[in-house]
């Protein structure tokens, strides 16, 4: 009984941990689409140079549950619930270092004063703030339903890549001049895709945690 305790105390700690990072990631994700529409620069810098702190909450994290792994060595719902945080909590630390490159890549283009092309990001980085809200209320309700639908908003997140791919083509036929900065441009948005591609493999990870299903590779 007591080990049933001590284990239990354990998994509510690092589910507890888990959601700070969460929080964090949340938080930078915010700044960053913030700092896209101000061009801030000290936001910018700050968004890159505190990177560190999600990547440390991502270790502590991690080590928790190994540490409970070794110990107790769950089995059924308790072990896939540990291994979805690890998979998730490695999704989370990747999308933190996918907005530190937003931010680097705005930095250099806003280098560029002579910049004629400029594309609205907003709307795509609000669709990919509403998944990753979706993903995580997906995780603490244990919803697959709500999950699956993070599937359906990332298609919209891809039709928004598209579109700024073929306005940047587009000015590079124009403005040959411009080439690097005009390809950070669509760099903004091959990183927020890919921010929707974590939040889709988050929105797999909590199906798996609460159907025991993988989806992964099958059609929505």
């Amino acid at each position: 009984m007591t080990h049933q305790i001590t284990f239990q105390r354990e998994i509510d700690n690092v589910k507890k941990k888990f959601m700070v990072l969460g929080s964090m990631v949340e938080d930078r994700l915010q700044k960053t689409s913030l700092a896209m529409q101000t061009k801030d620069h000290e936001l910018l810098q700050e968004i890159i140079v505190s990177d560190w702190e999600i990547d440390e909450m991502e270790i502590e994290v991690e080590e928790e549950c190994l540490k409970i792994l070794a110990l107790h060595q769950p089995v059924a719902r308790d072990l896939r619930l540990l291994i979805a945080i690890i998979k998730i909590n490695n999704e989370l630390e990747r999308i933190a270092d996918n907005a530190a490159n937003i931010a680097q890549r705005m930095q250099i283009i806003n280098k560029n004063t002579t910049q004629v092309l400029t594309i609205d990001y907003q709307p795509m980085f609000g669709k990919v703030l509403a998944m990753f809200k979706l993903g995580l209320d997906a995780l603490v309700t244990e919803d697959a339903d709500l999950a699956r639908r993070i599937f359906l908003k990332d298609e919209e997140v891809n039709q928004l890549r598209d579109q700024a791919y073929r306005r940047v083509i587009k000015a590079l036929d124009t403005e040959p001049g411009h080439a690097k900065c005009l390809v950070n441009l669509y760099l903004l948005a091959r990183h927020l895709e890919r921010i929707g591609d974590r939040i889709k493999n988050i929105a797999e990870e909590v199906i798996y945690l609460v159907e025991g299903t993988i989806v992964r590779g099958e059609t929505r």
